[in-house]
């Protein structure tokens, strides 16, 4: 008998990556042999950072894990899991309200591609807050991100918006 391998997805906008993503995306890859970061090309909305940008974070972030990969995608989320060979949609879920939202869509996809899987994974406790959004709040107003983001993005970010100076 033929061993399949087991691909599974992990969509979504990661912008920027934070570690409540990685916590998932490892955990993913534990259970599957290859792990899709997909980030989704949303051209209605305006990112801090450009898909290529997201990918390379993604990939820095991975680069001593062959199992994960990152590519970008638009259109349908179920067409790009054919289009990959994956079984399964990984999804974050941090509190009841992701849930409702992502319990829908679940149904959806499961309607549209009953062989994808959508299989939903809680992040570590430390990262149950953890939001892209919070992350750019507070680094674009000077906060600390530090344990929240993986050093390239704390880098990029840093960049991105540099620590105001100090008027006595």
């Amino acid at each position: 008998m033929e061993a399949h391998e087991r691909v599974a997805i992990c969509p979504g906008s990661f912008d920027p990556l934070t570690l409540g993503h990685v916590d998932i995306i490892r955990r993913a890859a534990r259970h599957f042999d290859r792990v899709v970061v997909s980030v989704l090309q949303n051209r209605e909305k305006t990112p801090l950072f450009v898909v290529p940008e997201r990918l390379d974070l993604i990939r820095a972030t991975f680069e001593e894990d062959p199992r994960v990969e990152a590519a970008a995608f638009s259109g349908l989320l179920v067409e790009w899991a054919r289009e990959v060979g994956a079984t399964a949609i990984v999804r974050g879920i941090r509190a009841v309200s992701d849930f409702e939202y992502e319990f829908q869509m679940a149904l959806m996809n499961r309607r549209l591609a009953p062989e994808v899987e959508t299989v939903f994974l809680t992040p570590a406790e430390e990262y149950s807050y953890v939001s892209s959004r919070l992350i750019k709040e507070i680094a674009s107003l000077g906060g600390d991100i530090e344990g929240l983001v993986p050093a390239p993005v704390a880098e990029r970010l840093a960049a991105r918006f540099p620590i105001p100076s100090v008027r006595s």
